[in-house]
């Protein structure tokens, strides 16, 4: 399965994912967060007793609820795992975190960390896509995330493209028409190659006279950098727009 998958397509469809969703009261029971998250509900105490996850909100009867803040955070240590990062590691990039981010926050931070992985695709039964799914999956489901390109069944199984499995069901809750999902989609993806290739275009140029050890070190440490500076300029681009969108669109109505 081919990843047509870029910083800017994720950036974008974080914001229609989770703009909407932000300040909710927390509502989850630790057995409905370990289950939208993937993982058992043994994984989702071991990392509160590591202080990855801050506590839940206590409610009646003394049981504690949580958010979508915290189904966040597990994603981005999900992330972080897939990557190789021991525990420990993971314990030191948490901590580093600013303690008041936002579900949309650490969503961005996934994304960072994401875009450092090669493409993943794994064939997995229908049990286990919906286990990592964190939900159970119609068939309507499965074939919106097909024309996604995020799911492919095949003679019985799936083959599943992991770096995009948890952004495509969000979407599955998205209210737009899957036409104007994938417009989008492609409307990014050939922005962000056009951008990449004039970035890479500009870097060649500027090393071209090095060794070949020095351009594969600096290409290392630049794509993160370039990265983070990608989806930090999108990201205020966009709302930019939606706040001029927002405003024009009060300015109308009272009119």
């Amino acid at each position: 399965m081919r990843r047509c998958h870029s910083v800017g397509e994720t950036a974008i469809l974080l914001h229609m994912t989770t703009d909407t969703a932000e300040g909710g009261a927390p509502t989850l029971t630790i057995d409905e967060l370990a289950a939208r998250a993937g993982m058992t509900v043994r994984t989702v105490r071991f990392y509160g007793t590591k202080g990855l996850l801050p506590p839940p909100v206590i409610g009646p009867r003394r049981v504690g609820h949580y958010g979508r803040e915290h189904l966040a955070r597990l994603a981005l240590i999900e992330e972080l795992q897939q990557q190789g990062m021991t525990l420990a590691a993971i314990e030191r990039y948490v901590q580093q975190l600013p303690t008041d981010l936002s579900m949309h926050d650490l969503a961005i931070h996934r994304a960072v960390v994401a875009s450092w992985a090669p493409d993943t695709a794994e064939t997995v039964t229908r049990q286990e896509l919906e286990r990592r799914a964190g939900r159970a999956l119609g068939e309507e489901d499965i074939e919106r995330l097909g024309a996604m390109n995020v799911v492919r069944p095949e003679d019985g199984s799936y083959r599943v493209d992991l770096g995009l499995l948890r952004l495509g069901v969000q979407l599955l809750d998205v209210p737009l028409s899957q036409d104007a999902i994938l417009a989008a989609r492609k409307v990014l993806i050939e922005h962000s190659r056009a951008a990449a290739h004039e970035l890479s275009q500009l870097f060649r140029g500027e090393v071209s006279e090095r060794a070949a050890q020095d351009v594969k070190s600096l290409s290392a440490h630049m794509q993160p950098i370039v990265v983070q500076a990608l989806l930090t300029t999108f990201q205020r681009s966009l709302r930019e727009e939606l706040h001029e969108w927002l405003t024009d669109s009060e300015e109308s109505g009272s009119a």
